[in-house]
């Protein structure tokens, strides 16, 4: 499956909270880090009151024949201090990437998939994938993705022990090829019942890639609406979406001549924000400002 229309939308949700304003090292919260879907190795997890994540469950519905085929993208960070960087202040993030093709759902509804996976030397993934057919004709798909990473120190580990050993914004892309995903947020009277009966935990799955599609399905740790997009006016990564462009860019370029050098000594991520605001040219400043996407008649709704 090309995953290539949902890339920037599924980067923008992997990098979500990693790197905040101001961008500094020495800022506390990019000292102690608050990810959205994180989920710390199980024999860490269970042993914290409340209890933290240690795994996710997405559950979806898929209508199709006999010769559905699903593909798997498992992306998550992993929070890793760099050698070449003894003197940053936070861990800097690595991708990691774990892919399964061509799984036919006609396998999957007889055997169900299980998988250990070794991705170094410490951090393990469990990752289960079965298939149950409904009456409505429909194939109700559950995934589940457990961190099994040993860690050293056992349950009497502290976070800043688990977190390197940690799936930050740990989310799926599922693709479907002869088939169709069902929408878990307007399903229709045929699936009603069976969208509500879906039960998911640490992810909410929707619709994604271009509308009116229905061959990518985004299971992401932030809720958010069927076909998300990044909006076209965003010249790049600020890591923050729930705030305008505009607004960041403005605080960027207030930003003291020491906060910037130290912004440009830092996070490499953190380099290329303060080097793409400062050449913003002036239309691009306009573009950030805002755009009506669409008017609607409200004559006659009072």
């Amino acid at each position: 499956m090309n995953f290539a229309s949902v890339e920037k939308i599924a980067a923008a949700i992997l990098y979500e909270g990693y790197i905040l304003y101001p961008y500094r090292p020495t800022a506390i919260k990019n000292r102690q880090r608050w990810n959205f879907g994180t989920l710390y190795p199980r024999v860490y997890a269970q042993a914290q009151r409340p209890e933290e994540p240690y795994r996710l469950v997405a559950e979806c519905l898929v209508a199709a024949d006999g010769e559905a085929a699903l593909d798997v993208r498992l992306r998550f960070l992993q929070l890793l201090r760099q050698p070449h960087a003894p003197a940053l202040a936070w861990d800097e993030a690595v991708e990691r990437t774990s892919e399964h093709t061509n799984l036919l759902l006609t396998d999957l509804t007889a055997s169900p998939l299980w998988l250990q996976l070794q991705m170094d030397a410490d951090l393990r993934i469990d990752l289960s994938i079965t298939v149950q057919m409904l009456e409505n004709g429909a194939a109700k798909l559950r995934l589940e993705v457990q961190n099994a990473s040993h860690l050293p120190s056992g349950p009497m580990a502290k976070r800043e022990e688990a977190l390197p050993l940690s799936f930050v914004s740990a989310h799926l892309l599922l693709g479907i090829a002869r088939g169709q995903f069902v929408s878990l947020l307007d399903p229709g009277e045929t699936y009603r019942e069976s969208a509500a009966a879906c039960s998911n935990q640490g992810v909410f799955p929707v619709l994604a890639g271009e509308e009116p599609g229905r061959s990518i399905m985004l299971c992401s740790p932030i809720i958010l609406y069927d076909y998300p997009k990044i909006a076209p006016e965003s010249e790049g990564d600020f890591f923050d979406g729930t705030e305008m462009d505009e607004m960041l860019t403005l605080r960027v370029l207030t930003l003291t001549d020491a906060e910037k050098q130290e912004m440009q000594n830092g996070d490499p991520r953190a380099r290329r924000i303060l080097e793409r605001t400062e050449a913003l040219t002036s239309d691009a400043m306009l573009k950030a400002h805002g755009v009506i996407r669409g008017l609607r008649d409200i004559r006659g709704d009072a």
